[in-house]
């Protein structure tokens, strides 16, 4: 216990140095600048576009980290799912209509305008949402949130948007910044009984290792989602990442696409704004 609250004292000591990210008064632009300066200050030298390559960042992740990303990449694990997506995609459904009819330019290469903030529903909509609302639409139950048909659906939605820049809309609206102001309050918060927030692990600690991994950072990690990682063996989402995080900090995980969760997704795509789509990525 007392090593958990040393740790612990660290952490608050190095997030209080992060200059004003989280002040609750900056807009959301004004945290964005902040946002991604914090990491070119930390890590200079490393271009913003690389930091959507997740733990695999040239300059960040070490030389055999890398070597062995170049060797599964010959055989990419992701590419599998990216057929099964694209091939339950392009299945009509019992009534005729297609997936593609939900959605603008027929759902390809839209990744990167997710998650967005509906002003009809006043709550942010990711695309595994807007998936499912369009099964319900068409007289079908909606797909697990975490893994299976519903990540193969995400996966090949995402690949048709790599190398596409993340362009969320800056929030304008109070329902909108109100939403934005949530997920960035869950990012900075303490919680669990280790008492960390996302940023303490993801900013402060960035780059560093726990045990064998490298912790990424947090700019540009919603841009590679769904991802394929070797802890899982198979694809996950956005959603499974959150709930692993918060059972790591030994805090009680919310419900998959839980208002909480849209909100930090909300939050952190938009501080990933400019970065590239790589997804459905790779990752450890």
């Amino acid at each position: 216990m007392k090593r958990l609250s040393i740790l612990s004292a660290i952490a608050v000591l190095l997030s209080s140095l992060m200059p004003g990210i989280a002040s609750a008064r900056s807009t959301p632009a004004q945290d964005l600048a902040a946002f991604q300066g914090y990491f070119q200050t930390r890590f200079p030298g490393v271009p913003l576009k690389d930091y959507a390559q997740g733990e695999w960042i040239p300059g960040i992740a070490g030389a055999d980290a890398l070597a062995q990303y170049r060797s599964v990449m010959q055989f990419p694990p992701q590419s599998l799912a990216i057929g099964k997506g694209k091939q339950l995609f392009d299945t009509p459904f019992p009534n005729g209509h297609h997936y593609a009819d939900c959605f603008p330019h027929g759902g390809i290469g839209i990744r990167q305008d997710y998650p967005r903030f509906d002003p009809a529903t006043g709550q942010v909509v990711s695309l595994a949402v807007a998936v499912n609302q369009c099964r319900r639409d068409n007289g079908l139950k909606p797909l697990a949130w975490k893994r299976g048909p519903l990540a193969d659906i995400l996966a090949y939605m995402a690949s048709t948007s790599v190398g596409k820049p993340m362009q969320i809309a800056t929030p304008n609206t109070p329902a909108a910044l109100a939403a934005y102001a949530r997920g960035k309050a869950f990012f900075y918060a303490r919680i669990g009984r280790l008492n960390l927030s996302c940023a303490d692990c993801h900013m402060v600690h960035s780059g560093q290792r726990l045990r064998a991994q490298l912790i990424s950072p947090a700019l540009g990690m919603p841009n590679g989602f769904p991802v394929y990682r070797a802890k899982w063996g198979g694809l996950g989402t956005l959603d499974r990442r959150f709930i692993g995080c918060n059972k790591k900090i030994r805090a009680k995980p919310f419900k998959p696409q839980s208002v909480r969760y849209r909100d930090l997704a909300y939050f952190l795509s938009y501080m990933s704004n400019g970065l590239p789509i790589t997804g459905p990525a790779y990752r450890n």
